[in-house]
C-alpha cells in the first residue's frame, strides 16, 4: 500500500465525539434516533457550552463541570440518565425510571411520548449548577 492510500483514509478515531454521536443516532434510523436528536437539541439550547463525549461503548454523555446525563437507546425506550439525578428538584416529574437509587435518576421516552421541553432545560440548568457547586476547586498552595 502506498503511503499517499494510507493518508486518504479516516480512521473513525479521527472524527469528534460530536461527529461520533450524530452518526449514532442517523443510524437508529427510527423515532428513538428522532427522539434521542431532539433531546440532544434541548440540551444543546439549553447549554450551548456543553461538552459531548462518548463513553462507555459508546454512549453519549453531556457534560459540564462534570456529567449532566448519559443518553441510551434501547428497542422500546430512549432514557436520559441525570448522573445526579437523586439531587435534582424535579416538580414537573419527568423522572419517571431508576427512581429506587440514591444517586441518578433517569427519564425513559416510549414511541409517541413527549417531553416537557421547558421542564427538560430546567433540568439540565439545574444539574449543571449543581455540577458547579460541587465541583473539586484546586487546593490553595501553602505558603512558605
Amino acid at each position: 500500500m502506498k503511503k499517499a492510500d494510507t493518508q486518504q483514509e479516516q480512521p473513525a478515531s479521527n472524527q469528534s465525539a460530536s461527529e461520533l454521536i450524530s452518526e449514532k443516532i442517523a443510524s437508529l434510523g427510527d423515532w428513538r434516533g428522532e427522539t434521542l436528536g431532539k433531546m440532544r437539541q434541548l440540551i444543546q439550547k439549553a447549554d450551548p457550552d456543553v461538552v459531548e463525549e462518548l463513553k462507555w461503548m459508546g454512549t453519549p454523555v453531556w457534560s459540564h463541570d462534570g456529567i449532566i446525563c448519559t443518553g441510551e437507546s434501547y428497542k422500546s425506550v430512549v432514557k436520559l440518565t441525570f448522573a445526579k439525578g437523586a439531587a435534582l428538584p424535579d416538580p414537573a416529574r419527568l423522572f419517571n425510571s431508576s427512581l429506587d437509587g440514591n444517586v441518578r435518576r433517569a427519564i425513559d421516552i416510549h414511541a409517541g411520548e413527549a417531553v416537557d421541553e421547558a421542564a427538560f432545560k430546567a433540568l439540565i440548568h439545574a444539574a449543571i449548577a449543581l455540577n458547579s457547586a460541587t465541583k473539586i476547586k484546586p487546593a490553595k498552595k501553602a505558603r512558605a
